[in-house]
């Protein structure tokens, strides 16, 4: 019987889905991570003794040595992926990739738009093209995976016209943009693969995006990001390949996080410890990373919201940076029966333990 399991945040992202689809990893060596929402915007820390990696074009299992997956609802940038694959290789991690036909193709112009619309940086972009990416796509300016493989002059064309559609209108300009992006491309050895290639595991990991709370359909907007964190699509995966044995895996930390603009239920600034690893720091465009308490009501929402796509898994959940703060938790206040609770104590998916008894 082929089995999945499913990794999903449960708040605005930033919750240690990197840490624990490693832990998967960990248990189930011979899987695939698949991708099934977002892009190259992750930035998913997974750390292996003293090795440490930040994932973002690649997924959560690559420096364990699994190799990643793409879905048709990922964004993926060349460039940024070529320069992530020159990492991972040299910390001898696993640089195989295999990417939907569908999944949608970011260029230099879409990150450019990102970085430079008011609109974009108000609502708490992280200037890695994805919204734009995704908006553009859904008119008649696509581009795809498969059009990486298509005929040069076909996929020149392509760009040219993106480049126009955002007002670009230097010839000299988009030819140097044009031809970076065209010589990575060339760079890369494009493994196209729609989900009939999945079929060869067995046990099938999915690694989401962000969390429930910045959801495009449920979020609260215009703080939202451009895509289904929810289980939506993974579940879409699995019906395709008819998959019914699913785990769920909700993770949330130990207190709450933001990181970028927008409403977010107690916040205040906590003083945390052991958080030398933080990957979410200060940047441009997202600035400080913000948190605040546990709210169980939120966590509920989420929890009953996701159930609506994938009503009949199992379901656990994931507690993670327990180290970095003392709290007492209050988990009778969760409406969920989860079959296992799993606590981390480091930034090493060696620091998981099982929970449940603690709690129940």
């Amino acid at each position: 019987m082929k089995t999945a399991q499913i990794v999903i945040g449960l708040g605005f992202g930033d919750e240690g889905k990197g840490i624990t689809t490693d832990f998967l990893a960990k248990q189930n060596p011979e899987s695939i991570v698949i991708r099934f929402s977002g892009g190259q915007q992750a930035a998913h820390t997974v750390m292996i003794g003293d090795k440490k990696h930040v994932h973002s074009s690649f997924a959560s299992g690559a420096l364990r040595g699994l190799p990643s997956y793409y879905s048709e609802h990922c964004t993926v940038h060349p460039v940024f992926l070529y320069n992530e694959r020159k990492v991972l290789e040299e910390l001898g991690g696993n640089i195989e990739l295999h990417i939907h036909p569908l999944a949608k193709i970011t260029t230099p112009f879409d990150v450019w738009q990102n970085r430079n619309n008011v609109r974009n940086l108000d609502h708490g972009t992280c200037g890695k093209g994805v919204g734009a990416t995704m908006k553009r796509n859904e008119g008649q300016y696509k581009l795809y995976a498969i059009d990486l493989i298509a005929p040069r002059q076909m996929l020149l064309e392509k760009l040219e016209k993106i480049a126009y559609y955002y007002g670009f209108l230097n010839e000299s300009e988009i030819d140097d943009e044009v031809n970076h992006f065209l010589e990575i491309v060339d760079e890369i050895n494009w493994n196209i693969s729609d989900y009939s290639f999945l079929e060869k595991y067995s046990n099938l990991i999915f690694e989401g995006s962000q969390g429930i709370l910045l959801d495009m359909d449920h979020g609260v907007f215009p703080n939202v990001t451009y895509a289904n964190t929810t289980s939506k699509n993974a579940f879409e995966i699995c019906k395709n390949l008819k998959i019914t044995a699913i785990e769920m895996y909700y993770v949330t930390r130990s207190y709450s996080t933001r990181h970028g603009s927008g409403w977010m239920s107690n916040e205040r600034e906590l003083k945390l410890k052991n958080n030398e690893e933080e990957t979410c720091v200060y940047n441009d465009f997202q600035k400080e990373l913000r948190t605040g308490d546990l709210d169980y009501d939120l966590l509920n929402y989420s929890l009953k919201l996701d159930a609506a796509y994938s009503p009949d898994a199992q379901r656990n959940l994931v507690l993670t940076c327990m180290d970095q703060i003392e709290v007492d938790y209050k988990f009778e206040k969760l409406t969920t029966q989860f079959a296992e609770i799993y606590g981390s104590f480091s930034p090493d998916s060696k620091g998981f333990k099982q929970l449940t008894s603690l709690f129940q």
